[in-house]
């Protein structure tokens, strides 16, 4: 069985070595990019299961790199963890805002780590094995087994967290689900994102969702629901 790919996108290099050793060590494949320009060049020949970002990187930063990855036929879907200094929650918001799947604060406990990277991974194989029946609700069509949602006869490009919130109050039009269960289902039990993370991940859905995102309504203080029209 081939081993999960890991670019690492970091340039100082002791964090470089401590990444990299405890990856190899957990059985993951690895590649290092030093800037931002060396790895999306060799992102257009190459391919890989998840990407580790450093936020702060000489040239192109990692929040430009993110943005591009996202709108990127071919990278979109694939898992971005951020690696960081900035541990402030307006950078958090911005970095899950583009679409990053996990958020990591240096300095960081290598277990801590390689943990994240395998609930990412885990996460995107549930998206990609996932076999429910298609959903039509308000104008929007969620094709799970191709990881596609149309809006209009217009598909409409989804992080994989965005996708399985969507799944999850489209399927049940009329049902309220706390904060809480929105995370549960997105990220597993026991996943460490505030309730603020939760509202901006909705308000980035409806954007994206253009004139259907009305349907995902707001309930103050309890949490969300998909309009049953």
């Amino acid at each position: 069985m081939a081993r999960e790919r890991i670019f690492i996108v970091e340039d100082e290099e002791d964090i470089q070595e401590l990444i990299s050793y405890n990856l190899v060590k957990n059985s993951f494949s690895v590649k290092i990019f030093g800037n931002g320009e060396d790895f999306l060049s060799y992102l257009e020949s190459d391919a890989c299961d998840l990407i580790l970002l450093d936020l702060m990187l000489p040239g192109m930063d990692g929040l430009e790199i993110c943005k591009k990855l996202k709108k990127t036929p071919g990278t979109e879907n694939i898992p971005v963890i951020m690696l960081t200094a900035k541990g402030e929650e307006s950078d958090i918001i911005t970095g899950l805002e583009l679409g990053a799947d996990d958020y990591i604060i240096k300095p960081f406990s290598p277990k801590v780590l390689v943990a994240r990277v395998k609930a990412v991974l885990r996460r995107k194989e549930q998206i990609t094995e996932i076999k429910k029946e298609n959903v039509t609700a308000g104008g929007i069509q969620i094709v799970p087994g191709r990881f596609e949602v149309i809006v209009n006869n217009e598909k409409i490009e989804l992080t994989a967290s965005e996708f399985k919130a969507l799944h999850l109050l489209a399927g049940r039009p009329g049902w309220v689900f706390t904060r809480y269960q929105i995370v549960e289902s997105v990220h597993g039990e026991n996943y460490p994102v505030t309730d603020r993370s939760v509202d901006v991940m909705m308000v980035s859905l409806r954007k994206k969702l253009k004139e259907c995102g009305r349907y995902i309504e707001t309930l103050p203080g309890i949490g969300y629901r998909f309009m049953d029209k």
